[in-house]
């Protein structure tokens, strides 16, 4: 699948054209999720206040009584030990749905790609980093005169520090623009995966995308705890269910799906 997605709109809602909208589940053609109702308006055949002579709504009462005559039921008509019957064919009970429940839930992710994997993830960040901080650190650094990492010099401190800031604001607007306007990086386009908002699957457009961007890149700058936010943060998608987001990604509602 390509991906060259169509630029969003510049309003509030997702251009209708973009492949990765969630498609609304259509209803069942007849009419009803149980099929054709049978003439009468019942589904029992008949009208439900049409009761027979032998007092069940029903019909004729089985052998061994009725339950609605007072006998006992048939054996083996309750419900099996442990509450929810079998589900059929060896599925799930919830019918094939990772996100559902017994009441039927809808699937949130429903007509999106699947969830990207979490090493391509990571090897597209790895890249984003390598296109992006390497480069600029450098031209950085050699702004500066030089500094070592290791020193508790105040003056090499503080030129280390401004490396830093300098790479962290200039990844910030690389990563702001590339997801406002297409959903994905460099890094992401090379391996195939995307950026959506969780409710629709559209473009992160507008405060979404810098949102996402701000929470990831930001806390960095921060010495010490800046770093400890950092690794909860991209460590988050590896417990989180059911949608493996990121604190990035939960602060600005999106997923990361795969385009291939």
């Amino acid at each position: 699948m390509s991906t060259d997605q169509p630029r969003p709109g510049s309003g509030g809602e997702p251009p209708e054209d973009d492949p990765f909208l969630k498609k609304p589940q259509e209803p069942p053609s007849g009419g009803s999720p149980y099929g054709q109702e049978p003439p009468g308006g019942s589904p029992y055949g008949g009208s439900p206040y049409d009761r027979p002579s032998n007092g069940t709504p029903y019909g004729e009462t089985p052998a061994g009584g009725a339950p609605y005559g007072g006998g006992a039921p048939p054996p083996g008509s309750g419900p099996p030990p442990g509450g929810m019957p079998p589900p059929p064919y060896g599925g799930d009970p919830y019918g094939g749905n990772p996100y559902g429940d017994q009441y039927g839930a809808a699937d949130p992710l429903a007509g999106m790609p699947p969830l990207a994997g979490r090493g391509r993830r990571l090897v597209a960040r790895i890249i984003d980093w390598i296109i992006i901080c390497v480069p600029v650190g450098l031209i950085m650094s050699a702004v500066v005169g030089g500094f070592d990492y290791w020193t508790t010099d105040g003056t090499e401190t503080g030129r280390q520090a401004s490396v830093s800031l300098v790479t962290m604001l200039v990844y910030l607007v690389y990563e702001g623009l590339m997801l406002t306007s297409r959903g994905q990086t460099v890094g992401k386009m090379a391996m195939k995966i995307r950026v959506g908002m969780l409710e629709n699957g559209a473009v992160p457009a507008g405060q979404a995308g810098w949102v996402r961007a701000a929470v990831y890149t930001l806390p960095e700058i921060v010495p010490c705890c800046g770093f400890v936010f950092w690794l909860v943060n991209v460590l988050w998608c590896t417990w989180d269910r059911p949608y493996q987001q990121c604190l990035h990604d939960k602060a600005a509602k999106t997923v990361v799906v795969s385009t291939a």
